[in-house]
């Protein structure tokens, strides 16, 4: 399975062929299950674009986005938040809800990426992180957006060497 150039951002500007290789699963997966309906989580939210877009256009089957589920301090539950001891996992936490916070300042800001892309440098130094990308972008077909209705802020970074992803 291929993607579309136009799909090679986010995640699939920086994994190189993970897309491909999930769509491939999910064709065999669908393939052989033949389900009426997928329900996928909306944490990973470039996936479930990329799947839901896929799977309704090949197979005729509703993919189903599902709320991300988050631990009481707002960070995503992930099966790698695991390989965080207490204090990095804390130190984490703080980290997303500042960019929970940043969804909410956007809400009267003209140039949203333009906000965004200044205050990189200043989050990655604060809290020790690097920052693949931070953009807002249109929920409908994950292009940029400086819009704040029909959009969401989109998150990679860095933390001790763990990759983390996230959107808001």
């Amino acid at each position: 399975m291929k993607i579309k150039r136009k799909d090679k951002i986010l995640c699939a500007k920086y994994r190189i062929g993970h897309f491909e290789g999930v769509l491939d699963v999910m064709n065999r997966l669908t393939t052989l299950i033949k389900p009426k309906k997928i329900f996928m989580g909306k944490k990973d939210f470039q996936q479930l674009y990329l799947v839901k877009n896929f799977i309704e256009k090949e197979f005729n089957i509703k993919v189903i986005g599902c709320k991300t589920v988050r631990n009481k301090n707002k960070l995503a539950l992930s099966s790698r938040n695991l390989l965080f001891n207490k204090q990095e996992l804390n130190e984490v936490e703080k980290i997303s809800k500042t960019f929970l916070n940043l969804r909410n300042k956007t809400k009267s800001i003209n140039n949203i990426n333009r906000f965004l892309q200044k205050l990189k440098k200043d989050l990655e130094r604060f809290f020790n992180i690097k920052i693949e990308y931070l953009e807002n972008r249109n929920i409908k077909n994950l292009t940029i957006s400086n819009k704040y209705l029909k959009s969401k802020i989109f998150v990679s970074y860095y933390y001790k060497g763990i990759r983390l992803i996230d959107n808001f």
